[in-house]
C-alpha cells in the first residue's frame, strides 16, 4: 500500500466544502467535504448508485454541482473551469478509446486536441506508448485491443497533456487479475513522479493496496474518511485465536483466560484483541508464565470488507461507528 506520510501538511490538489447533487427529487451528493493532498491517492469507495461517478464528473468540470465549492489544482470549480480541465486527465470505466483507428492514432488525436505541435505530439506519443508497453501494437486497430491494452491506452491518452491530477473512474473494472496487477503498478508509478490520483473504485483490495486515503461514500454521503488502518479499526471483530492440540492444556487456558470464545471442536479459543504488538506480547508473557504451550497463534483484523458491510447498510443506511477525522457530527 502506498505510505500516508503525504499527508494533510501537503497543498491540497483538490478540496470541496458541502457538494450536493439532485436529479430530481433524487439527492445523489448530500453535502460532502474532500480535501486530498497533492501526490497522494484518494480512494473513494461505495456501492453501485452512492454517487461515486457524479463527484468525478462534477469535479472534473463535466457536469455542475447543486451547491457547495470545490477548488482543484487551486482554481475554483465554477469561476475557472477552463484552468481546471488544463490540469486534469480523467478516465472512466468506458473507455475514450476509438476502436476503428490504431493505438497511435488514437494518442495523435489526443495531442492535436492539446493543441501540440507535430514533433512535439509525436515525440509524446511514442513516449507514452513505449512507457505503457504498447509498442508493438501501435499501429493495429485499437479494437483488436484486450481489455487491459485499451485501459493503457486510455490512461497513456489521458497523461498526453501532462496532467497534474488524473480521476481514474473504476479504471480496473472488468478486467482480469494479472491486468488489474498491472494497472495498479502504473498507478504508483504515476503517484511516484508526483501525480495526484483521484480513484473510484468498487474493489475494496484496490484501495487497500493504493490509497494513502479512503473514503467510504454511501447514500449520498461520506459515512466515513481516513487511512486504511484507520478505516479498519472503526469496525470491531479482531481477536488472537489460539490453537491447541493438546485437550488438556486447552481446557486450562480456556478456564484461566476471561473474555474468550471458545470453539471446542477446533481446541481453539478467541481473544478481542486489535492485534497490537503490546497486546500479543501480553497474551505471550501470559501462556508462559502459566505453563501452557499454543500450538498456533494467528492474528485476524477486520479487513476493508468488513468496514464496507458496515459502513453501508443492507437497505442503504449508513451504520455509524466512531469515525476518526470528523469533528462535525453532520459535516459528511
Amino acid at each position: 500500500m502506498s505510505t500516508s506520510t503525504r499527508g494533510h501538511s501537503s497543498p491540497a490538489a483538490v478540496s470541496a466544502v458541502g457538494l450536493r447533487k439532485s436529479y430530481g427529487d433524487k439527492t445523489v451528493l448530500d453535502g460532502i467535504d474532500l480535501r486530498i493532498p497533492a501526490g497522494s491517492v484518494f480512494a473513494l469507495l461505495g456501492p453501485n448508485g452512492a454517487g461515486k461517478t457524479t463527484a468525478v464528473k462534477i469535479l472534473s468540470t463535466l457536469i455542475t454541482a447543486d451547491g457547495g465549492q470545490a477548488q482543484v489544482a487551486g482554481h475554483d470549480l465554477a469561476t475557472h473551469s477552463q484552468a481546471v480541465r488544463a490540469a486534469i486527465g480523467v478516465t472512466g470505466q468506458f473507455s475514450a478509446v476509438d476502436g476503428l483507428i490504431t493505438g497511435e492514432e488514437n494518442m495523435l488525436l489526443m495531442a492535436d486536441l492539446h493543441h501540440l505541435p507535430k514533433r512535439e505530439g509525436k515525440q509524446a506519443a511514442a513516449e507514452l506508448l513505449e512507457r505503457f508497453d504498447l509498442t508493438e501494437a501501435a499501429k493495429k486497430p485499437a479494437s483488436t485491443y484486450s481489455g487491459g491494452m485499451k485501459r493503457r491506452l486510455d490512461i497513456a491518452m489521458t497523461l498526453v497533456g501532462n496532467p497534474r491530477i488524473i480521476f481514474l473512474d473504476e479504471p480496473t473494472t472488468g478486467l482480469d487479475p494479472r491486468s488489474r496487477h498491472n494497472m495498479w503498478q502504473i498507478i504508483r508509478e504515476l503517484v511516484s513522479g508526483g501525480v495526484t490520483v483521484f480513484l473510484t473504485t468498487q474493489y475494496l483490495e484496490e484501495a487497500d493496496q493504493l490509497a494513502d486515503r479512503i473514503a467510504v461514500l454511501n447514500d449520498g454521503r461520506i459515512a466515513a474518511e481516513g487511512t486504511a488502518e484507520e478505516l479498519k479499526r472503526l469496525i470491531p471483530g479482531g481477536h488472537v485465536r489460539l490453537r491447541f492440540t493438546d485437550p488438556a492444556a486447552y481446557r486450562s487456558a480456556a478456564s484461566a483466560l476471561r473474555e474468550v470464545t471458545r470453539d471446542d471442536e477446533a481446541l481453539a479459543l478467541h481473544i478481542p484483541s486489535g492485534g497490537s504488538q503490546r497486546e500479543l506480547r501480553a497474551i505471550l508473557d501470559w501462556l508462559d508464565s502459566a505453563g501452557i504451550e499454543a500450538d498456533e497463534l494467528t492474528v485476524h483484523t477486520p479487513d476493508l470488507d468488513d468496514v464496507f458491510f458496515a459502513l453501508t447498510g443492507p437497505d442503504g443506511t449508513a451504520h455509524q461507528p466512531n469515525q476518526p477525522n470528523q469533528p462535525q457530527e453532520n459535516a459528511r
